[in-house]
């Protein structure tokens, strides 16, 4: 049963801008095997956490480190989720979780089911 759905754009120059003007910013959004990883890969990341906190209802304490993008052995992209994502979603029943990223010119896009 689908439980949330999430969906977030991120301009990938705004970013950039935003990491350069706030250096300590990419420690703040990213896990360490997140952080140097080129920027377009980063722009989808973010949205990937967005669209994660919209599924979820955007409940306020979410930590950006308990949210994490992975990749499987074939490239796939999934999610790795624990702490105060965790928390929420294991009390909305949410036990699986969908991601498609997109990057294309100057934005990335993210989409993510919760069931």
């Amino acid at each position: 049963m689908i439980r949330g759905i999430g969906v977030d754009i991120t301009d990938v120059a705004r970013l950039g801008a935003a990491l350069e003007r706030v250096p300590r910013l990419r420690e703040r959004l990213f896990t360490p095997g997140e952080r140097d990883l080129p920027l377009r890969s980063l722009a989808a990341r973010f949205a990937a956490k967005e669209a994660v906190a919209k599924a979820l209802g955007s409940p306020g304490g979410m930590s950006w480190q308990d949210c994490e993008v992975v990749l499987d052995h074939t490239g796939a992209p999934s999610l790795r989720v624990r702490g105060s994502v965790a928390r929420v979603a294991a009390a909305r029943g949410i036990t699986v979780w969908h991601l498609s990223l997109s990057h294309d010119g100057p934005v990335a896009v993210a989409m993510v089911v919760a069931e």
